[in-house]
């Protein structure tokens, strides 16, 4: 069991249903639990199955990994990854009919797309950047253009995330930091944008709250981007990537109070210890 939580990055999943959460509450509709499992199914699928695609690259790479060390088979990890875009697609259809269906499709197709030959092309962090994106706005029902600038906010952290994850091996060059600190500036800019122009509350306890969330997510995701100027090397690129992962929940939090729904937000913010804990026990990159 460890392998296959260790396989699909567990930890990292905790920053996925706050997708859905951010999305519904731009779009100033319920959430939809149903669309959560969803998507947390599509993004455990999307996991197992670049493990199942990098499996030789690991092999030299990180052998430490559970394909390449011989605890997961390649036919488990990408029976694993099928089966859980299956139930992915199934439970978008259950909770939000053809609509429902018809978002998640164009999202798997965008995961299985990366995974199988967009992640090591030019395209790569974009097409990973489409995959939050989209998966924000599965959340957002018949109100898709509501919620786009905070799908567009999540989707500039995800950016900046992949951009940090190609040199986890060989380490940062100067480009790629200022590319991440970009990306989470625009993430800050447009949630706050988000939070102006479709708040259910635009003054009061949700601003402050969203204003608190969007500082703490620069003081754990760019503070530590911005001292890999300093320092580089291949251990601490890792570990900004796995604070970035962890930072979007104060990100999405921050979407979701600033529409002034403060008990979603903490409920989100409740996962980040856990997923602190999680993430030193376990790969999350």
């Amino acid at each position: 069991m460890r392998a296959v939580l260790e396989l699909v990055r567990a930890p990292a999943a905790l920053s996925v249903p706050g997708d859905m959460l951010a999305g519904a509450a731009a779009a100033g509709r319920p959430a939809t639990p149903g669309l959560a499992v969803a998507s947390l199914c599509l993004y455990l699928s999307g996991m197992a199955l670049n493990d199942w695609a990098d499996r030789e690259i690991d092999a030299v790479e990180r052998p430490e990994r559970p394909i390449p060390s011989g605890r997961v088979s390649p036919g488990r990890a990408f029976g694993l990854a099928a089966g859980l875009t299956a139930a992915g697609l199934l439970a978008a259809a259950l909770a939000d009919g053809r609509r429902g269906l018809v978002r998640a499709g164009l999202l798997a197709g965008t995961v299985w797309a990366y995974d199988l030959g967009l992640k090591r092309t030019a395209a790569g962090p974009a097409s990973m950047a489409a995959c939050r994106t989209l998966d924000v706005l599965l959340g957002t029902g018949e109100h898709v253009r509501a919620g786009g600038l905070m799908a567009l906010a999540i989707g500039a952290h995800t950016y900046g995330i992949s951009l940090l994850g190609r040199a986890e091996v060989q380490g940062a060059r100067r480009g790629t930091i200022n590319g991440a600190l970009a990306a989470s500036a625009s993430a800050v800019a447009l949630t706050a944008l988000s939070c102006r122009r479709g708040s259910e509350k635009p003054a009061g306890h949700g601003q402050a709250a969203a204003c608190a969330l969007l500082a703490g997510y620069v003081a754990l995701t760019g503070v530590v981007q911005a001292g890999l100027r300093a320092s580089p090397d291949p251990d601490q690129v890792r570990r900004a990537v796995r604070l970035a992962i962890l930072g979007l929940v104060p990100l999405q939090a921050a979407g979701v109070a600033g529409q002034g729904r403060l008990a979603q937000a903490g409920a989100l913010l409740a996962a980040l210890p856990v997923g602190h804990w999680l993430s030193a026990r376990m790969a999350t990159s």
